[in-house]
């Protein structure tokens, strides 16, 4: 199993997971997955690294039918500015490959925060580590598991 759900299962969490064929030619991976598990895409969620201007780097987890806003995440985190992170140093700092990136289990534990949309539902889908696999579980343990907190990260 994959680091991610190593943790969930550590931790003797409420999971399910989900596994799906994923196919390479896909252009977005989280509305990928929605559409092969069936699910309304306001419930999966994505996880993107992005880095601030000191180099620290930053885990934002958002709906995947929408775009990050980066001017919120610095304000969110207190940092003059954020960029997404360099493709190579999230591999190798997370230990997962893009489009497999999950907020659970990474090498090195980051900062997190996640869309407050998320706060008021059940359960959200989001990576468990690997492409073409979703972890299905309450948000509030995700925020718990990785002292995240709730906030507003994307464009309106």
């Amino acid at each position: 199993m994959t680091p991610a759900v190593n943790l969930v299962k550590k931790h003797q969490l409420p999971y399910q997971l989900h596994e799906y064929q994923h196919a390479p030619s896909a252009q977005s991976y989280g509305l990928e997955a929605a559409e092969k598990l069936q699910v309304d895409p306001a419930l999966v969620f994505k996880t993107l690294v992005v880095s601030t201007d000191s180099k620290q780097l930053v885990v934002a987890i958002l709906p995947v039918e929408h775009q990050l806003n980066l001017k919120k995440v610095a304000k969110a985190i207190k940092a003059k500015k954020v960029q997404m992170a360099d493709s190579a140093l999230v591999e190798r700092t997370t230990g997962y490959i893009l489009g497999g990136v999950s907020p659970l289990g990474q090498k090195k534990r980051l900062t997190t925060v996640i869309h407050q949309s998320a706060e008021a539902l059940a359960q959200i889908y989001f990576s468990a580590g690997k492409r073409g696999l979703e972890l299905q579980m309450s948000p509030i343990d995700l925020q718990s598991l990785l002292a995240a907190k709730f906030v507003d990260i994307i464009n309106d």
